[in-house]
């Protein structure tokens, strides 16, 4: 699958605004779409960060479907968003266990590696992240959305809830540093949200 990022930073007051535009007109926008999979709402209500992904069965799917997107995008997170970056990711890789809830917690690492060494940071989140993941209590889904050619990564985590999330911190701290160590990554961000919601349909 293939996944379009909106990322949109701006007044947290004004954040509510947006996400019932994308929960309403903005899901309808999508979901015409041909070869949509689902998407995914995530905020920090107190910082004003909003992440909004969606899915795509092909990469053509996706192009097309931005056609559409780029001329509402503005006017669905208005008055909200003061800054607004748009990156393209193939789904390297989605291990769901559960399906995330409302009210759950992500926790998203922003990865930068040789473009040459890309299938060397698929193979390592594979054999490295997942299985130590996946015995977290509350994982929902492990993800990592690769930009081959520009060398450049998100690994995601979803929880069943902020506990849950928060409980997983040290542990998770101690798997990024022996999958970054084995895969040649630095790893340039970190940031956790709430999930509005996640209807992603990986198979």
């Amino acid at each position: 699958m293939f996944v379009r990022a909106v990322y949109a930073t701006g007044d947290p007051a004004l954040l509510d605004a947006a996400v019932r535009s994308l929960n309403s007109e903005g899901r309808d926008l999508l979901e015409e779409r041909p070869g949509y999979r689902g998407a995914g709402i995530f905020v920090d209500r107190e910082l004003g960060k909003l992440l909004a992904v969606s899915w795509w069965e092909t990469e053509a799917a996706r192009h097309n479907s931005d056609e559409v997107m780029r001329e509402r995008r503005e006017a669905l997170l208005e008055p909200f968003a003061g800054t607004v970056s748009v990156a393209d990711y193939e789904a390297a890789v989605v291990h769901q266990i559960e399906h995330p809830r409302q009210g759950g917690g992500l926790r998203a690492a922003r990865l930068e590696f040789d473009p040459r060494d890309a299938d060397l940071v698929v193979d390592a989140f594979r054999a490295t992240v997942v299985p130590r993941a996946e015995s977290l209590p509350g994982l929902c889904r492990a993800s990592l959305l690769l930009d081959r050619e520009r060398g450049r990564a998100v690994a995601g985590a979803l929880f069943a809830d902020r506990g849950a999330l928060a409980a997983s911190r040290a542990a998770m701290a101690g798997v990024r540093h022996e999958a970054s160590a084995k895969a040649h990554v630095d790893v340039v961000g970190l940031e956790e949200f709430e999930v509005v919601y996640a209807d992603v349909r990986p198979d």
